[in-house]
């Protein structure tokens, strides 16, 4: 949710609404988001020492060293997000402006050689062959055979049917994405639903920079969701040991949180518009 977001770009390239925006109403919940999550980890640690592993106590100075590490990957995030929000770089310019200032960060400090060009080209045929396979398939085919079986319409009817306040209708979806995202892959959840949802809550007069980041919070809470959570399978492919159970069962209470993230989002809608009214 905090730019640059995969979901949110992905999200602007099904409904064509404004990246800049998007980002900007996703900084204040993601960076809630991520204080909740520390918070639920501190929690945890303190009644489970264990679960944190190793206590390391290091100098200040020494820490505040490290963090200059960090400081060519803040300028490459600056470049790539400003460069969207200044409105110099589409996303899929920027996106190459990134690769640009990584491969020459990477020269800067040698770590450009054959073996990382190749792997890189090679990561990236794949994720972008698996990312447009799923939108081609899921977005064109599927959403075609939808609208001509007339689903969408069937399924508008029918909550109209159930004559659903503005806020029924919400919490409604919320509970469907909250159920679906424990079955289904994160990137075909989107693309199969938001062109049937996102009409029908632009009819009710919400907002729709406001519903992506919502629908942003849950979609996100499905990546960490058992049993088909993605972000699961790659904890536990980096662990040494250990069965997958204990990753879900150590991923439940992260899980909690993203739901009870949904709630003040409805209620105060200005805590993803602030920015964006601020400064659009």
């Amino acid at each position: 949710m905090i730019p640059p977001s995969i979901n949110l770009i992905i999200y602007e390239f099904l409904i064509q609404s404004s990246i800049p925006q998007l980002f900007l109403a996703g900084l204040v919940p993601g960076v809630a988001l991520a204080l909740a999550f520390l918070l639920i980890t501190a929690v945890i640690c303190t009644f489970r020492p264990n679960l944190g592993g190793q206590r390391r106590l290091l100098p200040f100075a020494q820490m505040a060293r490290a963090l200059v590490d960090l400081v060519p990957i803040i300028m490459l995030f600056g470049v790539i997000v400003g460069s969207i929000y200044l409105g110099w770089a589409t996303p899929t310019e920027a996106a190459a402006v990134g690769v640009a200032g990584a491969f020459l960060t990477a020269a800067v400090f040698g770590g450009v050689n054959r073996v990382m060009l190749r792997e890189s080209l090679l990561g990236t045929v794949k994720i972008t062959s698996m990312i447009m396979l799923i939108i081609i398939g899921a977005a064109f085919l599927l959403n075609f055979t939808l609208s001509s079986a007339g689903l969408s319409r069937i399924l508008s009817e029918f909550i109209e049917s159930l004559g659903l306040s503005p806020l029924g209708l919400i919490l409604v979806i919320v509970m469907l994405y909250i159920v679906l995202g424990f079955f289904i892959e994160t990137l075909s959840l989107m693309v199969v639903t938001i062109p049937i949802i996102v009409p029908m809550v632009l009819e009710q007069g919400h907002n729709v920079i406001w519903f992506g980041i919502l629908m942003i919070v849950l979609i996100e809470m499905a990546l960490i969701a058992p049993p088909v959570g993605l972000n699961l399978y790659v904890v536990q492919g980096a662990r040494d040991s250990g069965s997958l159970n204990e990753v879900m069962l150590g991923a439940v209470p992260y899980v909690l949180v993203m739901p009870a993230m949904a709630l003040p989002l409805i209620a105060l809608p200005q805590i993803a518009l602030f920015l964006p009214n601020a400064l659009g």
